[in-house]
């Protein structure tokens, strides 16, 4: 049991540095409310919002952060 324990915590240590990095990455949501009210979500750059590499960013942020969410969860459950 402590092997899974070890191998699981090393998984853990490298997905809280790498959930750090991802998210250092991404830039800051420097519009705001302003930037809806001034009608910025009709540009042409908004409707392709999916494919940039902030929306990669917060899908990555979305999926390691689950999977740090869970293997703590586990570490708890083990130990």
């Amino acid at each position: 049991m402590t092997t899974v324990k070890l191998v699981i915590t090393i998984i853990q240590l490298i997905l809280c540095v790498g959930l750090t990095a991802i998210v250092l990455m991404q830039s800051g949501k420097r519009s705001g409310l302003s930037g809806a009210i001034a009608g910025a979500a009709d540009t042409y750059l908004s409707k392709n919002k999916a494919r940039t590499l902030d929306a990669k960013l917060a899908k990555m942020t979305k999926w390691v952060a689950i999977v740090f969410v869970v293997l703590t969860l586990v570490l708890n459950m083990i130990g």
